[in-house]
């Protein structure tokens, strides 16, 4: 199976300010990652390229077996799932959930003209309960609490059956009930064996979710570190990242840190 990201010395450059500088990572199919750092590390714009919706200013990005800038994005993107933010916003408020789910189907936000036979509303419905939301098919996305928003998300996320997963901080925003279910689910999605590649930006080491195999680490868009979760979540390495000394723990699974007296 071909591997899911290749950057080789991408950098990318905004207004002078390079943003990404010269990060060289690879991501295979069977892979969890999820990438920390600090505020304007490059975590976001890591998340464009490997979405297909930013090109690199030098080095070269291939996502899917295709390199950006020799491929046509819009037969690739659809092959991703990405859920963040910016994307609720453009959910309609009056959107059914079904629906805001269902229209991933044609890679719209709002309900339209579209036709969509019973086998995808049946989808729709299916993943709908795989992220604990059976039931909320009629309710209106502007009426659903943060952490139902972000699990709709997700669900449309995934609703096209991607062959990469990009979440942008799933749990920012959170309270500890939304979270800790949140993290639950996506641990467990993380762990079946048919779920695609994924790839999770957080800032608190207490949302990776069990299951989640590989961590980069970034800092003024360089990398930190890379590699197995339990070699790169140490308390040096967040050290590095962070510029602060850290106390680093796992218990059941979850890390937790805090920092050094």
């Amino acid at each position: 199976m071909a591997r899911v990201l290749d950057f080789a010395e991408v950098s990318v450059v905004r207004d002078g300010t390079r943003i990404l500088d010269s990060l060289t990572w690879r991501v295979e199919p069977d892979e969890r990652w999820v990438v920390l750092g600090p505020n304007g590390a490059g975590k976001t714009t890591l998340l464009q390229v490997a979405s297909a919706n930013t090109h690199p200013s030098s080095g070269t990005a291939e996502v899917l077996g295709a390199r950006l800038g020799r491929t046509d994005v819009f037969e690739l993107r659809p092959r991703i799932g990405f859920a963040s933010s910016s994307l609720a916003r453009r959910i309609p408020p009056g959107e059914t959930v079904l629906d805001a789910v269902l229209t991933a189907a044609y890679s719209v936000t709002g309900r339209w003209n579209e036709r969509y036979e019973d086998l995808d509303v049946r989808r729709a419905q299916r993943v709908l309960a795989e992220w604990n939301l059976d039931g909320f098919g009629d309710r209106r996305f502007g009426t659903l609490s943060d952490g139902e928003q972000k699990r709709v998300q997700i669900a449309r996320s995934v609703m096209t059956d991607p062959e990469l997963l990009l979440l942008d901080e799933p749990a920012a925003s959170l309270d500890l009930g939304a979270r800790e279910e949140l993290v639950q689910l996506l641990g467990g999605y993380a762990s079946a064996d048919e779920a695609p590649a994924m790839i999770m930006v957080t800032h608190h080491v207490e949302e990776i979710p069990p299951g989640f195999t590989h961590a980069l680490l970034l800092r003024a868009g360089g990398v930190v570190a890379a590699g197995p979760v339990d070699e790169v979540i140490t308390a040096d390495r967040l050290e590095e990242t962070f510029g602060l000394p850290l106390v680093v723990g796992r218990d059941g699974g979850r890390f937790q840190a805090r920092a050094a007296s």
